[in-house]
């Protein structure tokens, strides 16, 4: 018996979410995978995984290095800087990044909120001299532990109910001993960010790190599009350092992007 319309529809959609579902796993694999690699992570069924890679290499957004393993490809790569740079927010913000670097030497991020996470938009490293951190654009944490998160999240959350209602039935992971751990903590650390106009990681979300974020208005005098974070090294630049030089940064905020009420 031949097969509806509708049947051939929903089956194409299941091969497309399989493609796109290998594309996001070889994305987290910068070194590559091979075939049967790819199969385990996936969970697919081998011959799937194969013409899943396959479509993905007819695309371009996947090629085979001398080892014979799947990497992404220079295609996919060149779509998603292209997209990066473009965006609105990335082109306003970067001179903002930069002149931080330049007056602290320090790893300066650029932070949006996604639910129950941060996204780094962008990071420049201390020009030298300085640890890096092992943060990288794309790459996640969970809001209630950094300072990006909790300054945005001051925004949002203005109530112990709203805080719960955001936390839902899961519980705050907790990255180091003084990581936000209840509802309470949480709303209680949102707001003095409030108060202060910035929020701090006094080491919440790695041991020895700290930082310093503040909200930035790109697009919007009223919605903040993201926040900025000064980290450092705590026994190289304590928390007390990037506190005092606050109103600097706040002054900073305000020459770069132009809007006059960036965490006041």
């Amino acid at each position: 018996m031949p097969r509806s319309t509708t049947d051939g529809a929903r089956e194409r959609l299941v091969g497309t979410d399989r493609v796109l579902a290998v594309l996001v796993e070889l994305a987290g694999l910068p070194s590559g995978a091979s075939l049967d690699e790819m199969v385990q992570r996936t969970g697919h069924p081998k011959p799937t995984v194969h013409r899943a890679l396959a479509s993905l290499r007819r695309a371009g957004l996947a090629e085979q290095d001398g080892r014979g393993h799947y990497i992404l490809g220079d295609k996919f790569l060149r779509l998603a800087f292209a997209h990066h740079e473009a965006r609105p927010e990335h082109v306003r913000v970067r001179p903002l990044l930069e002149r931080l670097s330049e007056r602290f030497n320090e790893t300066i991020h650029f932070a949006v909120l996604d639910g129950e996470e941060v996204v780094y938009r962008d990071k420049i490293d201390p020009l030298s001299g300085a640890v890096r951190l092992t943060s990288t654009v794309g790459g996640r944490n969970p809001a209630h532990c950094t300072g990006v998160g909790k300054v945005l999240l001051a925004s949002r959350l203005r109530t112990l109910d709203e805080v719960a209602e955001w936390i839902g039935g899961r519980t705050l992971e907790q990255r180091t001993a003084r990581s936000p751990a209840s509802a309470e903590e949480l709303h209680a650390c949102l707001i003095e960010t409030r108060e202060r106009g910035y929020a701090v990681d006094d080491q919440e979300n790695e041991p020895g790190i700290n930082c310093l974020a503040f909200p930035v208005y790109l697009l919007s005098p009223s919605a903040p599009s993201g926040a900025v974070s000064i980290s450092a090294v705590a026994y190289r630049t304590p928390l007390s350092v990037l506190i005092e030089a606050a109103d600097e940064v706040r002054a900073i905020i305000q020459e770069t992007t132009g809007w006059p009420d960036a965490g006041a």
